[in-house]
Protein backbone atom coordinates (compact mmCIF):
# COMPACT_ATOMS: atom_id res chain seq x y z
CA UNK A 1 0.00 0.00 0.00
CA UNK A 2 1.20 3.53 -0.75
CA UNK A 3 0.18 7.03 0.12
CA UNK A 4 -0.01 10.05 -2.09
CA UNK A 5 3.41 11.42 -3.02
CA UNK A 6 2.54 14.93 -1.90
CA UNK A 7 3.18 16.59 1.42
CA UNK A 8 0.20 16.88 3.75
CA UNK A 9 -1.65 20.15 3.28
CA UNK A 10 -1.64 22.81 5.99
CA UNK A 11 -4.77 24.58 7.17
CA UNK A 12 -4.16 28.31 6.73
CA UNK A 13 -6.27 29.35 9.72
CA UNK A 14 -5.04 26.89 12.34
CA UNK A 15 -1.60 26.02 11.05
CA UNK A 16 -2.43 22.33 11.51
CA UNK A 17 -1.62 19.81 8.80
CA UNK A 18 -4.08 17.67 6.90
CA UNK A 19 -3.17 13.97 7.25
CA UNK A 20 -1.88 12.20 4.13
CA UNK A 21 -4.36 10.18 2.09
CA UNK A 22 -3.76 6.48 1.65
CA UNK A 23 -3.31 5.36 -1.95
CA UNK A 24 -4.93 2.40 -3.58
CA UNK A 25 -8.56 3.49 -3.34
CA UNK A 26 -11.01 2.62 -6.08
CA UNK A 27 -14.04 4.53 -7.42
CA UNK A 28 -17.19 4.36 -5.28
CA UNK A 29 -15.77 1.95 -2.67
CA UNK A 30 -12.59 3.92 -1.88
CA UNK A 31 -10.43 1.91 0.54
CA UNK A 32 -13.40 -0.17 1.66
CA UNK A 33 -12.43 -2.92 -0.77
CA UNK A 34 -9.01 -3.25 0.91
CA UNK A 35 -10.62 -3.38 4.34
CA UNK A 36 -13.00 -6.04 3.07
CA UNK A 37 -10.33 -8.10 1.26
CA UNK A 38 -7.39 -8.09 3.69
CA UNK A 39 -8.17 -5.78 6.61
CA UNK A 40 -5.56 -7.04 9.07
CA UNK A 41 -2.65 -6.45 6.72
CA UNK A 42 -4.13 -3.17 5.50
CA UNK A 43 -4.50 -1.72 9.01
CA UNK A 44 -1.12 -3.07 10.12
CA UNK A 45 0.73 -1.26 7.32
CA UNK A 46 -0.83 2.16 7.79
CA UNK A 47 1.60 3.34 10.47
CA UNK A 48 4.44 3.15 7.95
CA UNK A 49 2.84 6.15 6.24
CA UNK A 50 1.83 8.36 9.12
CA UNK A 51 0.52 8.66 12.66
CA UNK A 52 -2.85 9.69 11.19
CA UNK A 53 -3.88 8.73 7.63
CA UNK A 54 -7.02 9.60 5.68
CA UNK A 55 -9.10 6.79 4.14
CA UNK A 56 -12.16 6.75 1.92
CA UNK A 57 -14.95 4.31 2.84
CA UNK A 58 -17.49 4.82 0.10
CA UNK A 59 -18.35 8.52 0.16
CA UNK A 60 -16.92 9.01 3.67
CA UNK A 61 -13.51 10.30 4.66
CA UNK A 62 -12.25 8.42 7.71
CA UNK A 63 -9.13 9.22 9.74
CA UNK A 64 -7.05 6.15 10.64
CA UNK A 65 -5.04 6.54 13.87
CA UNK A 66 -1.98 4.29 13.99
CA UNK A 67 0.14 4.89 17.13
CA UNK A 68 -0.43 3.71 20.71
CA UNK A 69 -0.15 7.22 22.16
CA UNK A 70 -2.70 8.71 19.77
CA UNK A 71 -5.19 5.86 20.12
CA UNK A 72 -4.96 6.35 23.88
CA UNK A 73 -5.54 10.08 23.42
CA UNK A 74 -8.64 9.39 21.32
CA UNK A 75 -10.02 6.92 23.87
CA UNK A 76 -9.51 9.33 26.77
CA UNK A 77 -10.51 12.63 25.18
CA UNK A 78 -14.04 14.07 25.52
CA UNK A 79 -13.60 15.43 21.98
CA UNK A 80 -14.42 11.96 20.59
CA UNK A 81 -17.55 9.88 21.21
CA UNK A 82 -18.73 6.37 20.44
CA UNK A 83 -19.93 6.72 16.84
CA UNK A 84 -18.75 6.15 13.30
CA UNK A 85 -18.98 3.24 10.86
CA UNK A 86 -18.52 0.48 13.45
CA UNK A 87 -21.21 1.73 15.80
CA UNK A 88 -23.61 2.59 13.00
CA UNK A 89 -23.40 -1.01 11.84
CA UNK A 90 -23.86 -2.24 15.43
CA UNK A 91 -26.93 -0.12 16.14
CA UNK A 92 -29.14 -2.54 14.21
CA UNK A 93 -28.06 -5.19 16.68
CA UNK A 94 -27.39 -3.38 19.96
CA UNK A 95 -29.86 -0.50 19.58
CA UNK A 96 -29.14 3.09 20.57
CA UNK A 97 -30.00 2.88 24.27
CA UNK A 98 -27.55 0.27 25.53
CA UNK A 99 -24.31 0.94 27.38
CA UNK A 100 -22.23 -0.16 24.38
CA UNK A 101 -23.60 2.48 22.01
CA UNK A 102 -24.79 5.34 24.24
CA UNK A 103 -22.86 8.51 25.07
CA UNK A 104 -22.90 11.33 27.61
CA UNK A 105 -25.18 11.32 30.69
CA UNK A 106 -27.10 8.24 29.52
CA UNK A 107 -23.90 6.22 29.25
CA UNK A 108 -22.69 7.38 32.66
CA UNK A 109 -25.99 6.40 34.32
CA UNK A 110 -25.98 3.02 32.62
CA UNK A 111 -22.44 2.29 33.76
CA UNK A 112 -23.45 3.12 37.33
CA UNK A 113 -26.29 0.61 37.02
CA UNK A 114 -24.21 -2.29 35.76
CA UNK A 115 -20.88 -1.57 37.49
CA UNK A 116 -21.76 -3.23 40.84
CA UNK A 117 -22.09 -6.58 39.05
CA UNK A 118 -18.43 -6.34 37.97
CA UNK A 119 -16.76 -4.96 41.09
CA UNK A 120 -13.68 -6.89 42.17
CA UNK A 121 -15.41 -7.94 45.38
CA UNK A 122 -18.43 -9.23 43.42
CA UNK A 123 -16.52 -11.47 41.03
CA UNK A 124 -15.59 -14.29 43.49
CA UNK A 125 -19.29 -15.11 43.82
CA UNK A 126 -19.29 -16.07 40.14
CA UNK A 127 -16.35 -18.44 40.60
CA UNK A 128 -18.34 -21.64 41.23
CA UNK A 129 -20.36 -21.08 38.04
CA UNK A 130 -17.21 -20.46 35.98
CA UNK A 131 -15.57 -23.60 37.38
CA UNK A 132 -18.69 -25.70 36.88
CA UNK A 133 -18.99 -24.67 33.24
CA UNK A 134 -15.26 -25.26 32.62
CA UNK A 135 -15.48 -28.79 34.01
CA UNK A 136 -18.66 -29.39 32.02
CA UNK A 137 -16.55 -28.79 28.91
CA UNK A 138 -13.97 -31.32 30.09
CA UNK A 139 -16.67 -33.90 30.75
CA UNK A 140 -18.42 -33.33 27.43
CA UNK A 141 -15.15 -33.54 25.49
CA UNK A 142 -14.23 -36.88 27.12
CA UNK A 143 -16.39 -38.68 24.54
CA UNK A 144 -13.61 -38.38 21.98
CA UNK A 145 -15.75 -36.72 19.34
CA UNK A 146 -14.43 -34.07 16.96
CA UNK A 147 -15.05 -30.69 18.57
CA UNK A 148 -16.74 -27.89 16.69
CA UNK A 149 -14.91 -25.22 18.66
CA UNK A 150 -17.12 -22.38 17.46
CA UNK A 151 -20.19 -24.00 19.00
CA UNK A 152 -18.37 -25.10 22.15
CA UNK A 153 -16.75 -21.72 22.80
CA UNK A 154 -19.90 -19.67 22.36
CA UNK A 155 -21.95 -22.13 24.37
CA UNK A 156 -19.72 -21.79 27.43
CA UNK A 157 -19.47 -17.99 27.04
CA UNK A 158 -23.25 -17.60 26.80
CA UNK A 159 -23.87 -19.96 29.73
CA UNK A 160 -21.37 -18.22 32.03
CA UNK A 161 -22.79 -14.77 31.22
CA UNK A 162 -26.36 -15.95 31.64
CA UNK A 163 -25.85 -17.91 34.84
CA UNK A 164 -23.74 -15.22 36.50
CA UNK A 165 -25.49 -12.06 35.35
CA UNK A 166 -29.03 -13.20 34.53
CA UNK A 167 -29.46 -16.17 36.82
CA UNK A 168 -31.92 -18.65 35.42
CA UNK A 169 -32.10 -21.96 33.59
CA UNK A 170 -34.25 -20.32 30.90
CA UNK A 171 -31.02 -19.55 29.00
CA UNK A 172 -30.13 -23.21 28.44
CA UNK A 173 -32.55 -23.86 25.60
CA UNK A 174 -31.71 -20.54 23.95
CA UNK A 175 -27.91 -20.74 23.94
CA UNK A 176 -27.72 -22.50 20.57
CA UNK A 177 -30.03 -19.98 18.91
CA UNK A 178 -28.00 -17.09 20.32
CA UNK A 179 -24.73 -18.58 18.99
CA UNK A 180 -26.16 -19.20 15.52
CA UNK A 181 -27.65 -15.71 15.32
CA UNK A 182 -24.43 -14.02 16.42
CA UNK A 183 -22.37 -15.94 13.85
CA UNK A 184 -24.56 -14.56 11.06
CA UNK A 185 -24.84 -11.04 12.42
CA UNK A 186 -21.23 -10.22 13.22
CA UNK A 187 -20.06 -11.24 9.75
CA UNK A 188 -22.78 -9.23 8.02
CA UNK A 189 -22.22 -6.13 10.14
CA UNK A 190 -18.54 -5.93 9.23
CA UNK A 191 -19.40 -5.91 5.55
CA UNK A 192 -21.92 -3.14 6.16
CA UNK A 193 -19.25 -1.09 7.95
CA UNK A 194 -16.47 -1.22 5.36
CA UNK A 195 -18.68 -1.24 2.26
CA UNK A 196 -21.53 1.14 3.22
CA UNK A 197 -23.94 0.54 0.36
CA UNK A 198 -27.00 1.66 2.36
CA UNK A 199 -30.24 0.75 0.53
CA UNK A 200 -28.61 -2.17 -1.29
CA UNK A 201 -28.54 -4.08 2.00
CA UNK A 202 -32.33 -3.95 2.01
CA UNK A 203 -32.60 -5.79 -1.31
CA UNK A 204 -34.03 -9.27 -0.55
CA UNK A 205 -30.92 -11.21 -1.54
CA UNK A 206 -30.23 -14.48 0.34
CA UNK A 207 -27.45 -12.96 2.49
CA UNK A 208 -29.64 -10.00 3.45
CA UNK A 209 -32.60 -12.25 4.26
CA UNK A 210 -30.42 -14.44 6.49
CA UNK A 211 -29.03 -11.37 8.27
CA UNK A 212 -32.50 -9.98 8.89
CA UNK A 213 -33.79 -13.36 10.10
CA UNK A 214 -30.94 -13.68 12.63
CA UNK A 215 -31.45 -10.10 13.82
CA UNK A 216 -35.19 -10.56 14.33
CA UNK A 217 -34.66 -13.85 16.18
CA UNK A 218 -32.12 -12.33 18.57
CA UNK A 219 -34.52 -9.51 19.46
CA UNK A 220 -37.25 -12.11 20.10
CA UNK A 221 -34.87 -14.01 22.38
CA UNK A 222 -34.21 -10.91 24.47
CA UNK A 223 -37.92 -10.22 24.86
CA UNK A 224 -38.44 -13.83 25.95
CA UNK A 225 -35.68 -13.59 28.58
CA UNK A 226 -37.14 -10.41 30.11
CA UNK A 227 -40.68 -11.81 30.00
CA UNK A 228 -39.62 -15.06 31.68
CA UNK A 229 -37.95 -13.18 34.54
CA UNK A 230 -41.00 -11.00 35.11
CA UNK A 231 -43.40 -13.92 34.90
CA UNK A 232 -41.37 -15.85 37.48
CA UNK A 233 -41.71 -13.05 40.01
CA UNK A 234 -38.24 -13.69 41.41
CA UNK A 235 -35.66 -10.99 42.07
CA UNK A 236 -32.23 -12.59 42.49
CA UNK A 237 -29.34 -10.25 43.16
CA UNK A 238 -28.09 -10.12 39.59
CA UNK A 239 -27.60 -7.71 36.73
CA UNK A 240 -31.01 -8.39 35.15
CA UNK A 241 -32.78 -7.48 38.39
CA UNK A 242 -30.71 -4.30 38.59
CA UNK A 243 -31.85 -3.34 35.09
CA UNK A 244 -35.51 -4.08 35.79
CA UNK A 245 -35.37 -1.91 38.91
CA UNK A 246 -33.17 0.88 37.50
CA UNK A 247 -34.40 4.48 37.43
CA UNK A 248 -33.65 7.37 35.11
CA UNK A 249 -32.45 10.86 36.07
CA UNK A 250 -35.99 11.79 37.16
CA UNK A 251 -36.45 8.79 39.44
CA UNK A 252 -38.73 7.03 36.95
CA UNK A 253 -38.25 3.40 35.84
CA UNK A 254 -36.11 3.18 32.73
CA UNK A 255 -37.99 2.45 29.51
CA UNK A 256 -38.62 -0.94 27.96
CA UNK A 257 -36.39 -0.15 24.99
CA UNK A 258 -33.44 0.63 27.25
CA UNK A 259 -33.97 -2.60 29.20
CA UNK A 260 -34.12 -4.49 25.90
CA UNK A 261 -30.94 -2.88 24.58
CA UNK A 262 -29.06 -3.42 27.84
CA UNK A 263 -29.93 -7.13 27.98
CA UNK A 264 -28.96 -7.42 24.33
CA UNK A 265 -25.57 -5.88 25.11
CA UNK A 266 -25.00 -8.31 28.00
CA UNK A 267 -25.74 -11.33 25.83
CA UNK A 268 -24.10 -10.13 22.64
CA UNK A 269 -20.98 -8.15 23.50
CA UNK A 270 -19.82 -10.39 26.35
CA UNK A 271 -20.61 -13.68 24.67
CA UNK A 272 -19.15 -12.73 21.30
CA UNK A 273 -15.86 -11.36 22.62
CA UNK A 274 -15.28 -14.05 25.26
CA UNK A 275 -16.36 -16.84 22.90
CA UNK A 276 -14.01 -15.54 20.19
CA UNK A 277 -11.13 -15.40 22.69
CA UNK A 278 -11.77 -18.96 23.88
CA UNK A 279 -11.56 -20.06 20.26
CA UNK A 280 -8.23 -18.26 19.87
CA UNK A 281 -6.92 -19.78 23.10
CA UNK A 282 -7.75 -23.28 21.87
CA UNK A 283 -6.03 -22.51 18.57
CA UNK A 284 -2.95 -21.36 20.49
CA UNK A 285 -2.94 -24.51 22.65
CA UNK A 286 -3.21 -26.64 19.50
CA UNK A 287 -0.41 -24.92 17.61
CA UNK A 288 1.87 -24.51 20.65
CA UNK A 289 1.42 -27.72 22.69
CA UNK A 290 4.32 -26.80 24.97
CA UNK A 291 2.13 -24.03 26.42
CA UNK A 292 -0.45 -26.57 27.55
CA UNK A 293 2.29 -28.65 29.17
CA UNK A 294 3.48 -25.65 31.17
CA UNK A 295 -0.07 -24.73 32.16
CA UNK A 296 -0.70 -28.28 33.35
CA UNK A 297 2.51 -28.21 35.42
CA UNK A 298 1.56 -24.85 36.96
CA UNK A 299 -1.94 -26.05 37.83
CA UNK A 300 -0.56 -29.20 39.44
CA UNK A 301 1.91 -27.18 41.51
CA UNK A 302 -0.83 -24.79 42.69
CA UNK A 303 -3.79 -27.11 43.31
CA UNK A 304 -2.33 -30.63 43.42
CA UNK A 305 -4.88 -33.29 42.55
CA UNK A 306 -8.02 -31.38 43.48
CA UNK A 307 -10.14 -29.47 40.93
CA UNK A 308 -9.14 -25.93 40.01
CA UNK A 309 -11.22 -23.34 41.89
CA UNK A 310 -11.72 -19.64 41.41
CA UNK A 311 -9.55 -18.95 44.45
CA UNK A 312 -6.58 -20.41 42.56
CA UNK A 313 -6.77 -17.97 39.65
CA UNK A 314 -4.48 -15.32 41.15
CA UNK A 315 -1.74 -17.92 41.63
CA UNK A 316 -1.95 -19.17 38.04
CA UNK A 317 0.36 -16.47 36.71
CA UNK A 318 1.73 -18.36 33.70
CA UNK A 319 -1.78 -19.33 32.63
CA UNK A 320 -2.88 -15.70 32.91
CA UNK A 321 0.11 -14.64 30.82
CA UNK A 322 -0.92 -17.09 28.10
CA UNK A 323 -4.38 -15.49 28.13
CA UNK A 324 -2.85 -12.00 27.97
CA UNK A 325 -0.57 -12.90 25.06
CA UNK A 326 -3.55 -14.42 23.23
CA UNK A 327 -5.45 -11.16 23.76
CA UNK A 328 -2.46 -9.29 22.33
CA UNK A 329 -2.09 -11.32 19.15
CA UNK A 330 -5.76 -12.21 18.64
CA UNK A 331 -7.88 -9.39 20.11
CA UNK A 332 -11.56 -10.16 19.61
CA UNK A 333 -12.24 -6.44 19.29
CA UNK A 334 -9.74 -5.74 16.55
CA UNK A 335 -11.20 -2.53 15.12
CA UNK A 336 -12.82 0.54 16.73
CA UNK A 337 -14.27 3.83 15.55
CA UNK A 338 -14.96 7.21 17.16
CA UNK A 339 -16.37 10.57 15.99
CA UNK A 340 -15.04 14.06 16.70
CA UNK A 341 -17.64 16.32 18.33
CA UNK A 342 -15.60 19.49 17.77
CA UNK A 343 -12.76 20.75 15.61
CA UNK A 344 -9.68 19.38 17.31
CA UNK A 345 -6.02 18.44 16.90
CA UNK A 346 -4.47 14.99 17.02
CA UNK A 347 -0.73 14.46 16.61
CA UNK A 348 -0.35 17.84 14.93
CA UNK A 349 -3.11 17.09 12.42
CA UNK A 350 -6.44 18.86 12.07
CA UNK A 351 -9.48 16.69 12.83
CA UNK A 352 -12.69 18.48 11.80
CA UNK A 353 -15.92 18.31 13.76
CA UNK A 354 -18.00 15.33 12.68
CA UNK A 355 -15.01 13.38 11.34
CA UNK A 356 -14.97 9.62 11.88
CA UNK A 357 -11.81 8.00 13.24
CA UNK A 358 -10.80 4.35 12.97
CA UNK A 359 -8.04 2.39 14.70
CA UNK A 360 -7.08 -1.23 15.18
CA UNK A 361 -6.01 -2.82 18.48
CA UNK A 362 -4.80 -5.74 16.35
CA UNK A 363 -2.37 -3.50 14.45
CA UNK A 364 -1.30 -1.58 17.57
CA UNK A 365 -0.63 -4.76 19.57
CA UNK A 366 1.44 -6.38 16.81
CA UNK A 367 3.51 -3.31 15.92
CA UNK A 368 7.24 -4.00 15.65
CA UNK A 369 7.93 -0.56 17.15
CA UNK A 370 6.29 -1.59 20.42
CA UNK A 371 7.25 -5.27 20.73
CA UNK A 372 10.42 -7.25 20.19
CA UNK A 373 9.65 -10.33 18.09
CA UNK A 374 6.24 -8.79 17.62
CA UNK A 375 4.74 -11.77 15.75
CA UNK A 376 6.04 -14.37 18.22
CA UNK A 377 3.79 -15.86 20.89
CA UNK A 378 5.69 -15.20 24.12
CA UNK A 379 3.76 -15.33 27.42
CA UNK A 380 6.91 -14.37 29.33
CA UNK A 381 6.81 -10.86 27.84
CA UNK A 382 4.17 -10.20 30.55
CA UNK A 383 6.45 -11.10 33.44
CA UNK A 384 6.87 -8.14 35.85
CA UNK A 385 10.43 -7.47 34.74
CA UNK A 386 9.49 -7.24 31.05
CA UNK A 387 5.93 -5.92 30.92
CA UNK A 388 7.17 -2.42 31.69
CA UNK A 389 8.92 -2.32 28.30
CA UNK A 390 5.58 -2.18 26.48
CA UNK A 391 4.66 1.41 25.55
CA UNK A 392 1.62 2.93 27.17
CA UNK A 393 -1.62 2.10 25.30
CA UNK A 394 0.19 -0.49 23.15
CA UNK A 395 -1.78 -3.19 24.99
CA UNK A 396 -5.40 -2.33 25.77
CA UNK A 397 -7.67 -5.23 24.70
CA UNK A 398 -10.40 -3.96 27.05
CA UNK A 399 -9.94 -0.31 25.97
CA UNK A 400 -9.26 2.55 28.43
CA UNK A 401 -11.03 5.49 30.03
CA UNK A 402 -14.78 5.74 30.45
CA UNK A 403 -15.27 3.27 27.56
CA UNK A 404 -13.18 0.57 29.19
CA UNK A 405 -15.05 -2.72 29.24
CA UNK A 406 -16.71 -2.94 32.69
CA UNK A 407 -16.32 -6.73 32.68
CA UNK A 408 -12.54 -6.81 32.17
CA UNK A 409 -11.74 -8.49 35.52
CA UNK A 410 -14.73 -10.83 35.14
CA UNK A 411 -13.57 -11.87 31.66
CA UNK A 412 -9.92 -12.36 32.66
CA UNK A 413 -10.94 -14.56 35.60
CA UNK A 414 -13.26 -16.58 33.36
CA UNK A 415 -10.69 -17.03 30.59
CA UNK A 416 -7.88 -17.95 33.00
CA UNK A 417 -10.01 -20.50 34.83
CA UNK A 418 -11.29 -22.14 31.64
CA UNK A 419 -7.78 -22.26 30.15
CA UNK A 420 -6.34 -23.85 33.29
CA UNK A 421 -9.03 -26.52 33.47
CA UNK A 422 -9.03 -27.41 29.78
CA UNK A 423 -5.25 -27.40 29.27
CA UNK A 424 -4.77 -29.58 32.35
CA UNK A 425 -7.11 -32.20 30.92
CA UNK A 426 -6.29 -32.29 27.22
CA UNK A 427 -3.87 -31.78 24.39
CA UNK A 428 -5.42 -30.78 21.08
CA UNK A 429 -4.93 -31.76 17.45
CA UNK A 430 -6.53 -30.33 14.32
CA UNK A 431 -9.27 -32.54 12.87
CA UNK A 432 -10.12 -32.76 9.14
CA UNK A 433 -11.78 -29.59 7.95
CA UNK A 434 -10.17 -27.37 10.59
CA UNK A 435 -9.21 -23.90 9.43
CA UNK A 436 -7.42 -21.71 11.95
CA UNK A 437 -7.06 -18.70 9.66
CA UNK A 438 -8.69 -15.53 11.02
CA UNK A 439 -12.36 -14.96 10.33
CA UNK A 440 -12.86 -11.24 9.84
CA UNK A 441 -16.05 -9.75 11.18
CA UNK A 442 -16.82 -7.11 13.76
CA UNK A 443 -14.86 -9.48 15.99
CA UNK A 444 -11.81 -11.60 15.19
CA UNK A 445 -11.72 -15.38 15.66
CA UNK A 446 -10.54 -18.54 13.89
CA UNK A 447 -12.47 -19.31 10.75
CA UNK A 448 -13.55 -22.90 11.48
CA UNK A 449 -11.76 -24.69 14.27
CA UNK A 450 -12.33 -28.45 14.41
CA UNK A 451 -10.23 -30.20 17.06
CA UNK A 452 -9.64 -33.56 18.69
CA UNK A 453 -9.14 -33.47 22.46
CA UNK A 454 -6.53 -36.02 23.58
CA UNK A 455 -6.59 -36.86 27.30
CA UNK A 456 -3.36 -36.21 29.18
Amino acid sequence: MTVESVNPRTDGETGLREPPVAGGGVPVLGHGWKLARDPLSFMSRLRDHGDVVRLKLGPKTVYAVTTPALTGAVALSPDYIIAGPLWESLEDLLGKEGVATSNGPLHRRQRRTIQPAFRLDAIPAYGPVMAEEAYALVERWSRGETLDVTTESFRVAVRVAARCLMRGSYMDARAERICADLTTLFGGMYQRMVVPLGPLYKVPLPANREFNRALADLHVLVDEIVADRRAGGQKPNDLLTALLEAEDENGEPIGEQEIHDQVLAIITAGSETVGSTIMSLLLVLTEHPELGDKIRDEVKSVVGDRPVAFEDVRKLTYTANVVTETLRLYPAVWILTRRAVTDTELGGYRIPEGADLIYSPYAIQRDRRSYERHEEFDPDRWLPGRAGDVPKYAMSPFSVGNRKCPSDHFSMAELTLITAVVASAYRFDHAPGSDGRPRIGITLRPRRLMLRAVSR
